[in-house]
């Protein structure tokens, strides 16, 4: 993806649907679905990732679940009721923002 600053503002979005898809999920696994996903044009740096998953955790959204695998730590997150909740709020954000931006860039392609 050409500017890696258009999907930072949807990163939070992105998280919570993979989560909301996939249950739980490990940071380390969250940027390589996205990677896999995207076909490689999107690359989550761990320097985005993990504070995004501490903020969605404070922010009570996600609960964290950590388990031994191979003799380390892994954090597992998943989302919270209130977490279940806002991924429908910010999935709802981002297809309207999706609307309006094809209405300002496309505006003979717009559903109404």
């Amino acid at each position: 993806m050409g500017n890696s600053n258009l999907y930072k503002g949807s990163l939070t979005t992105i998280i919570l649907k993979l989560l909301e898809e996939h249950h739980k999920m490990y940071g380390y696994e969250i940027t390589q679905k996205v990677k896999e996903l995207t076909k490689g044009e999107l690359k989550i740096t761990e320097g985005a990732l993990y504070p995004s998953l501490h903020k969605l955790e404070a922010e009570g959204l996600l609960d964290v679940e950590v388990t031994k695998v191979d003799n380390r730590l892994r954090k597992y997150y998943k989302l919270t009721e209130q977490g279940t909740k806002e991924t429908v709020n910010k999935l709802s954000e981002l297809q309207e923002y999706i609307k309006t931006m094809q209405a300002l860039v496309n505006p003979k392609f717009v559903v109404k």
